[in-house]
């Protein structure tokens, strides 16, 4: 097996698994996971309607490529949500069977081993990015995310020394655990290092469909681009999917977006790779992306949860309402780890703490002393999980036995 495989780390949910091992969760109530950001909520029924429709063409092979009407749809989107002009489905946009292989494979198809390049990655953040640097023979850098810079990504942190070395720079925005968004001077600063010291930028932009404010959705990378005089989105590609947009991740649906000179030879990468997106997911993808009626009431539901259950969750754990995403990234008190197993011993409820996403540099792992906690259950059981937090935090932290906030719901 390749050596390199055995520099992964093991995955935040294998992790937590092991953490919480020897824990006894109470059987009398119901367990509830915080911990993944799998959404919860129906898939629409327009996307499954086409899916089965389109499901007697699976009798032939898909081509790598997607389909025109699916690559149309997607550019289609694109250019609706950013306010572009002049993108070309056809060359500057792939369909791929979800953002992460695509966040993965990307990596492999661009760096080449021979060479000691580095990866600069958000930390912390989302694992592949680390597994896709190291498994394509390239040494990451860690760029921590602090509060007290509002969680940016601080590249004037690195030297002339270290860019020079820089091959890829991984963002997420909006990012994951944090929900902060990046604004257009800190694009104006990236794309000026990218000119300078020609690396090239993947932008996972994931969330980008979940914000609580509908008259504000997040910037992204290609309208940034676009706003700031770069039309052909040079060194940079975009992954967004359908998993949360559109309540469809096991349909393991998404694009890149971006740069034709990177797309090109990502394509053919791929026709190696063997990752065609099968004719049926194809035909309810662009269903998906042609609808946003669905994507509208998602929005609405999350922006819900989030004015429902935050303010008692930070009155025990301080967090607040992010700028999108569905995450609260709250602070802990105590080891975030301990306050995990705390939590689950004692009221059956998982939350994952930050550290397993963040990377310990030079003795410090700016995940520590966060959650991350999902707010992807139904209402109902969501509200559940607040009270039980509150309850923990009140009789943990304050000794009174009383919660600091009570929320009228019960048990389900």
């Amino acid at each position: 097996m390749n050596p390199l495989i055995d520099r992964l780390r093991p995955y935040p949910f294998q992790l937590l698994r092991t953490l919480l091992a020897d824990c006894a969760a109470p059987a009398s109530l119901a367990p509830i996971d915080l911990s993944i950001g799998e959404p919860k909520h129906a898939t629409p029924p327009l996307l499954l309607d086409a899916l089965v429709a389109a499901l007697p063409s699976m009798s032939r092979y898909p081509q790598t490529a997607g389909s025109d009407a699916l690559r149309t749809s997607i550019g289609a989107w694109l250019t609706r949500r950013y306010r572009l002009s002049g993108l070309d489905p056809l060359s500057q946009v792939l369909p791929v069977t979800g953002s992460r292989e695509a966040l993965f494979a990307f990596a492999q198809a661009l760096l080449d081993a021979r060479g000691a390049q580095r990866v600069v990655l958000p930390n912390p953040g989302y694992q592949i990015y680390e597994g896709a640097a190291l498994l394509a023979g390239a040494e990451p850098i860690y760029l921590p995310l602090m509060a007290e810079t509002g969680f940016r990504m601080p590249f004037e942190s690195l030297g002339p020394g270290d860019w020079n070395k820089v091959r890829l720079v991984y963002t997420c925005s909006p990012a994951n655990p944090t929900g902060t968004v990046m604004q257009l001077s800190e694009w104006r600063e990236l794309f000026e290092l990218a000119d300078r010291y020609g690396f090239v930028i993947a932008a996972d932009e994931c969330y980008s469909e979940i914000y609580p404010d509908p008259a504000r959705p997040p910037l992204g990378a290609l309208q940034a681009a676009t706003e700031l005089g770069r039309p052909g989105f040079e060194r940079l590609v975009v992954f967004g999917s359908l998993s949360k947009r559109s309540n469809a991740p096991g349909l393991r649906s998404g694009f890149i977006a971006g740069d034709a000179g990177l797309i090109a030879p990502f394509l053919r990468y791929r026709t190696y790779h063997g990752c065609a997106m099968n004719p049926a997911v194809q035909a309810a993808s662009i269903a998906a992306w042609n609808d946003e009626a669905h994507v509208a009431e998602n929005r609405r539901r999350y922006a819900a949860k989030f004015a429902d259950v935050t303010p008692a969750i930070a009155s025990v754990l301080p967090t607040a309402v992010p700028e999108a995403g569905f995450y609260l990234w709250a602070r802990t008190p105590e080891d975030d780890r301990t306050l995990a197993r705390g939590l689950y011993r004692q009221f059956n409820l998982t939350v994952l703490p930050g550290s397993f996403l963040g990377r310990e540099i030079d003795g410090f792992n700016p995940g520590s002393g966060f959650v991350r906690i999902a707010l992807v259950p139904e209402e109902a059981q969501l509200r559940e999980a607040a009270r039980r937090i509150v309850q923990f935090g009140s009789d943990r932290l304050n000794g009174s036995g009383e919660p600091l906030l009570r929320l009228s719901t019960t048990e389900n």
